[in-house]
């Protein structure tokens, strides 16, 4: 009879803790689904917008150059979901390709060897053709995505570390406390007595010593949401970037056509005079290829997303709930004593471990060390859960890559495909992060003479002394040891 009555209490105790868990928990995993679906639709909404725009403005010469355009939409998705890859590398690749196509259009009179256009594409920077869009677009989007990446992944670990902690692992001395706050009234012939509720928080306290303990991290991972989420309301927000992209790149070709003479006598200067073309090309004029100037969607044409919400909207919902998680973890025990159906009321006419009357002992503080003098569960108190050091760990890393994304910087995750456990956009996300500068590098030296200069080498010189003297006092130490 005690084995059933103490397996009773342990499916009672989990009930109560899966019961006080489950709306944070379906916080984390119902708004993770909608940033997710909204981000997703908004991409898709934007490659759309982009190719029915264009295809009216530009016609043929759009559907015959689409493949680069769809190629900048598959890579922003595949960054998005957690794939490797460099954002500024894949808006650099698309102005040279549309650098190169729009040329060769321009100066259909001639024709290019794959060497002469490579040659073109080195021109980018100097020339400028597309004007200040292109610098001002990839400072957009990628502190745009780096955000709204980090945010969606944030959101995914936060709700598997809920549903990790939620499963208590109940240890002997927890399951004992247990079954004698629950069944033992029942023994005394008082089957309706409930325990007191300074009785109930000491037994929660020691039963939930370790779960305590993940909320100094857990509220630090809190607030780093928080931060990227005024982010993403604020100058991140992607869906302000993502939403007029289509007119930011008409904005780049017209200035590339209003200054394509400029740019073709800079680039015959640079790489040389091509080859003029066979008769059979046409010598179009440039008002011939680009007869007719952008034309923006009016506001009833623009596609809704994400289920006619906006943003801004998803970002106040999540942050009233983000706020109303932070401290859960080290108040679940009041939380579940608090419950009319666990505990008594009346002081006086309560369960107090003994007999029904006044429970004295005080309740003792949350954690793992204060449980030392728990008087109702025996805790060892120098074994922490190692589950749990582990969900402490993964929030640790998730806040380190959160606050990187509120600084604009990315952050290396692992490419989801890589990974055999994970699912769902930006599931793939690597313990130790790689912190990846959205600035652009600085230029290398000339890489013509390997050999350091006597300046360089003076420089390592002191450095080269100083460890030395450091592993001479190493030696030393461990001789006097």
């Amino acid at each position: 009879m005690e084995d059933r009555l103490g397996q009773q209490s342990k499916a009672d105790f989990e009930r109560l803790v899966d019961g006080s868990s489950h709306t944070i928990r379906t916080v984390f995993t119902s708004r993770h689904k909608k940033f997710d679906e909204f981000f997703l639709e908004l991409l898709d909404n934007s490659e759309k917008s982009l190719n029915d725009m264009f295809v009216r403005t530009y016609g043929k010469l759009y559907t015959h150059n689409s493949e680069m355009f769809e190629d900048l939409f598959s890579e922003l998705k595949r960054y998005y979901t957690g794939g490797n890859v460099n954002l500024e590398e894949v808006l650099n690749d698309f102005w040279s390709r549309l650098l190169e196509r729009m040329f060769q259009l321009l100066n259909s009179q001639y024709t290019f060897t794959d060497d002469y256009l490579e040659c073109i594409s080195k021109y980018t920077d100097q020339l400028k053709p597309f004007g200040d869009v292109p610098r001002k677009l990839k400072a957009q989007v990628t502190k745009a995505f780096i955000a709204a990446r980090s945010f969606v992944q944030g959101l995914m670990v936060g709700r598997e570390v809920a549903n990790r902690v939620a499963k208590v692992n109940i240890s002997p001395g927890c399951s004992k406390a247990l079954t004698k706050m629950l069944f033992c009234p029942y023994c005394g012939g008082m089957p309706g007595l409930r325990p007191c509720a300074n009785y109930c928080q000491n037994v929660m306290r020691g039963c939930l010593a370790n779960q305590a303990d993940l909320d100094p991290e857990w509220n630090l991972f809190i607030d780093a949401m928080l931060l990227v989420a005024d982010r993403l309301a604020g100058p991140f927000n992607i869906e302000a970037v993502m939403d007029p992209i289509d007119v930011k790149i008409s904005e780049a070709i017209m200035a590339m056509q209003d200054n394509s003479i400029q740019v073709s006598t800079k680039v015959f200067q640079g790489c040389g005079h091509p080859k003029p073309a066979g008769m059979g090309r046409s010598a179009r004029g440039i008002s011939d290829v680009f007869n007719s100037r952008f034309r923006p969607y009016s506001p009833e044409e623009r596609p809704t997303t994400a289920a006619g919400t906006s943003l801004d909207r998803l970002v106040i919902d999540i942050k009233d709930k983000l706020r109303e998680s932070k401290r859960f973890w080290s108040s679940l025990p009041d939380s579940i004593c608090a419950e009319d159906t666990v505990t008594d009321p009346d002081e006086e006419q309560c369960w107090n471990s003994h007999t029904k009357g006044r429970y004295f002992p005080e309740v003792v503080k949350d954690g793992l060390t204060n449980q030392l003098n728990n008087p109702e569960v025996e805790v060892d108190i120098t074994r922490p859960d190692t589950f749990i050091r582990q969900q402490i760990m993964t929030l640790r890393v998730m806040t380190n890559k959160l606050r990187n994304a509120y600084n604009g910087k990315d952050v290396y995750f692992q490419d989801s495909s890589d990974e055999e456990s994970g699912s769902g956009s930006g599931s793939g996300f690597t313990t130790e992060p790689e912190v990846i500068h959205t600035e652009p590098p600085m230029l290398e030296a000339d890489k013509s003479d390997p050999q350091p200069t006597a300046g360089a080498a003076h420089r390592h010189k002191p450095s080269l002394q100083l460890l030395a003297s450091v592993l001479a006092l190493t030696a030393l130490v461990l001789c006097w040891r």
